[in-house]
């Protein structure tokens, strides 16, 4: 299925959601497994509400319809180079590159 039909789906079944009733989150997890046997995970979030209708061609999946109101407009709306600094990924990911830099 089509992302563009799961994502009317969404704001579909939150017609008539208001306010915090649309509160979303996008959380991203990456693990490390060291030679040592160690293991490392990040956690990173972005925080946003759900759009009344999709907005932006930029990302992928749910994007055009997490709005971010910090920076007035979805991450489908969010250049790549901002929305790597503040996706759920890219926070997770920074985090990481630290662990991995005090291993090495």
């Amino acid at each position: 299925t089509p992302y563009s039909i799961k994502n009317q789906s969404i704001i579909d079944r939150l017609e008539n959601a208001k306010g915090s009733e649309r509160s979303a989150r996008f959380v991203g997890v990456i693990a490390a497994y060291f030679p040592d046997g160690t293991t490392a995970t990040t956690r990173g979030t972005i925080e946003g509400t759900i759009a009344y209708e999709e907005k932006g061609t930029n990302g992928f999946g749910y994007d055009p319809i997490l709005y971010v109101k910090e920076y007035d407009m979805t991450t489908g709306q969010m250049d790549t180079e901002l929305k790597n600094k503040i996706s759920h990924r890219g926070k997770a990911l920074s985090m990481m590159k630290e662990i991995i830099k005090e291993r090495i």
